[in-house]
């Protein structure tokens, strides 16, 4: 009997059913700053997802209780760079509450006009970056312009392209300049009348649908789990919006203009048509507010404040719908001129965990167009 030889030729990783794990970021082009994504692969699915954050982290919580009622709104301003009017206007609103202040109904208005027109800053970064992710160069372009139609206006009132540092305790750093409400109505006509460009260049193009559509599926009830707010959320059925469920500053009086919009697919495609649509209402409210505000006689736009600033002994909750979802601030006072505690539950945060059950089970081709679907800011989540 002839013996017989048995060969083997060649065998790789896969013959050996081990997973890989592949590390994304913290520096990747698809991650919007340092945040990084620990994936577990099957071959080209990937099987477990873990975001991993802290890189950017700052101490600003801690960082709170070391600075007055004053300096507070600076440190504030900052987690979530696209938002900053946002993030300072929930600071201010619970140390009024606190102090019990009633604010100027000049203050409340203008307040709520330049909380809208930076929702649309905010959305503009992101349906501009969403497209460029997807490899489609050309809605960033637009995006940036319509951004300095509104930012040139923001600029005027506030001295700040970014980091505002417009709100005070008790209303707002000063009036507005003459001329300015004509000129925030003509960029506000501006920006909307080019907003169908997003329409025909991003929703009509057959290859961002087929990238979208379907893709990185968020269940209402993963909502509900992780915490997820804002668009996203919405974007998933969810319909809450505390500018209409619990209305603070001037929005229990826009209710005939605000508008609530939802999806219910909670796929990438659904998520991005909520913020797109988003944005063509919060430049309604903006008109719907500089036409109240012209109405309004003239007066302060502020309250005065005592040299040394105490808050009473206490504690409150103030949340407001940031651009990117809810934002709370839980301040504690022990009646010093500095928080005794201020802790921060911002919106990103909790955004970003749900990629934990969202990656799971779809393609690494995929990763990059759920991931920026999500619009979050890393020092948003890093705090």
């Amino acid at each position: 009997m002839t013996p017989t030889t048995e060969t083997t030729v060649g065998i790789g990783g896969a013959a050996e059913s081990t997973d890989m794990v592949l590390n994304i970021g913290p520096q990747h082009p698809s991650t919007h700053g340092v945040l990084r994504l620990r994936l577990v692969l099957d071959g080209e699915r990937i099987q477990h997802a873990e975001p991993v954050i802290g890189y950017m982290h700052r101490g600003a919580e801690k960082l709170f209780e070391a600075r007055d009622y004053r300096q507070i709104i600076m440190l504030a301003n900052r987690h979530d760079w696209l938002s900053a009017f946002s993030n300072e206007l929930g600071v201010v609103l619970a140390v009024e509450r606190m102090l019990g202040m009633e604010v100027p109904p000049r203050a409340v208005w203008t307040r709520t006009l330049l909380a809208e027109l930076n929702r649309v800053l905010n959305h503009l970064m992101f349906l501009g970056s969403y497209p460029l992710e997807l490899g489609g160069i050309t809605p960033v372009f637009y995006a940036f312009r319509e951004r300095e139609v509104l930012q040139n206006v923001m600029e005027e009132v506030s001295g700040g392209r970014m980091h505002y540092m417009f709100n005070r305790v008790g209303g707002l750093k000063e009036d507005l300049p003459a001329g300015w409400a004509s000129r925030a109505r003509e960029a506000v006509a501006a920006v909307r009348s080019r907003m169908d460009r997003f329409d025909d260049l991003v929703l009509g193009n057959e290859i961002f649908r087929g990238r979208t559509r379907g893709v990185g599926t968020l269940s209402a009830e993963a909502v509900h789990a992780y915490g997820v707010s804002g668009p996203i959320a919405r974007a998933s059925g969810v319909d809450f919006d505390l500018r209409r469920d619990e209305p603070y500053l001037a929005y229990g009086e826009l209710q005939d203009t605000l508008k609530v919009v939802t999806r219910q697919e909670g796929d990438c495609l659904a998520r991005f048509e909520v913020l797109l649509e988003q944005t063509h209402n919060a430049l309604d409210l903006a008109d719907a507010c500089l036409d109240r505000l012209a109405e309004l006689e003239p007066g302060p736009i502020n309250q005065r404040l005592p040299k040394v600033l105490k808050a009473p002994e206490g504690h409150t909750y103030a949340w407001t719908e940031n651009p990117l979802g809810i934002n709370g601030y839980y301040l504690v006072s022990k009646g010093e001129k500095t928080p005794y505690r201020l802790k921060l539950r911002s919106a990103s945060y909790n955004n970003i965990q749900a990629l934990a059950v969202l990656l799971p089970g779809t393609l690494v081709a995929d990763m990059v167009a759920i991931l920026g679907s999500l619009f979050f800011v890393v020092g948003d989540i890093d705090k």
